[in-house]
């Protein structure tokens, strides 16, 4: 070992955490895995390698071989954070578990290293209060699959120190992610409010029968989806007016203003509107679809990673 090598743990091996192994491990870091469920724990070394061998077919990964000797299986999460300066928890999406979860990681871990849960919806408040190292806890929620999407919501408790968030986003940042920070705890943070705004108003499109799902999909991924891979709202409205984004508001708004006014409910999500959406899908979920679609998507995320890495580097 030398004073350069940096260590993570990464607890709980499933989708996520076998996506942050290869992201640490791609990135020069020594990864230990643990996971309570040993068939999960003893396939994870072999998908990890997998994904790493994909990357690299474009270009996102200079060494998988290299990086794999970077990971290895801890006999526990005592052995899995011994040393370690970064946790990567990855456990259910549970609170009570979330709770025993951090518990021991707080007793185990050393005293300077961050504890990161990769959780979706629930807040570091309600999981992290009565811990005595609680300033270094904090969310780290990433986009599935994260290896694909570099994206990651950094969100702290009140109680979290500013200098944790710092110390995390700049570790994300260095292993080529991309951290945002929420200011405050919301729930679902921001990427899924986002998402969850246009999935309510496309649930009711194609419920009440305005469009096919498929023409939805569409929509997205050959209209709005285009320039979203490129921009954001902010950025995307600031190009479609001559004035910028002061511009926009003076000549768009108003419309805006009436279509915000009765917003997709609630009710979009039962029955019997989700009923009329899953119908309107014309693709039965078998598992051989989901596998194929999912090879399919992770293909080209990676093309497009690639393609916005090289626009990167010319700018």
């Amino acid at each position: 070992m030398t004073d350069t090598e940096r260590h993570v743990a990464i607890v709980g091996a499933g989708l996520i955490g076998r996506a942050w192994a290869a992201i640490f491990a791609r990135a020069g870091w020594n990864v230990r895995l643990t996971d309570p469920h040993r068939e999960t724990l003893a396939a994870a070394p072999d998908l990890i390698r997998n994904e790493l061998h994909a990357l690299a077919r474009h270009g996102l990964a200079l060494d998988p071989d290299g990086a794999m000797a970077r990971v290895s299986v801890a006999a526990g999460v005592a052995d899995a954070v011994e040393g370690v300066e970064f946790v990567q928890e990855n456990g259910p999406e549970n609170i009570d578990q979330k709770i025993t979860i951090f518990a021991e990681l707080d007793r185990l871990a050393p005293p300077d290293a961050l504890l990161v849960s990769s959780t979706s919806a629930i807040v570091a408040s309600r999981f992290t209060e009565m811990l005595p190292g609680r300033a270094r806890c904090l969310v780290g929620h990433p986009v599935n699959p994260p290896h694909l999407v570099p994206l990651v919501e950094l969100c702290g408790a009140p109680w979290t120190a500013p200098e944790s968030i710092e110390r995390a986003r700049n570790i994300y940042r260095e292993i080529g992610q991309v951290p945002v920070t929420i200011n405050r705890e919301i729930n679902g943070f921001v990427l899924n409010r986002l998402q969850g705004a246009l999935l309510a108003e496309a649930f009711r499109l194609v419920g009440e029968g305005f469009i096919s799902a498929e023409d939805l999909d569409h929509t997205m991924k050959d209209g709005l989806g285009l320039r979203w891979s490129f921009l954001g709202p902010f950025e995307t409205i600031e190009l479609n007016a001559p004035g910028g984004i002061p511009d926009y508001c003076a000549r768009y708004t108003g419309f805006y203003r009436e279509l915000a006014s009765a917003p997709a409910g609630p009710e979009v999500y039962q029955s019997p509107n989700v009923d009329k959406v899953i119908e309107a899908w014309p693709h039965g979920p078998s598992p051989e679809r989901i596998a194929a679609l999912t090879q399919r998507r992770n293909e080209w995320l990676a093309s497009l990673a690639a393609h916005k890495a090289s626009h990167r580097q010319k700018s």
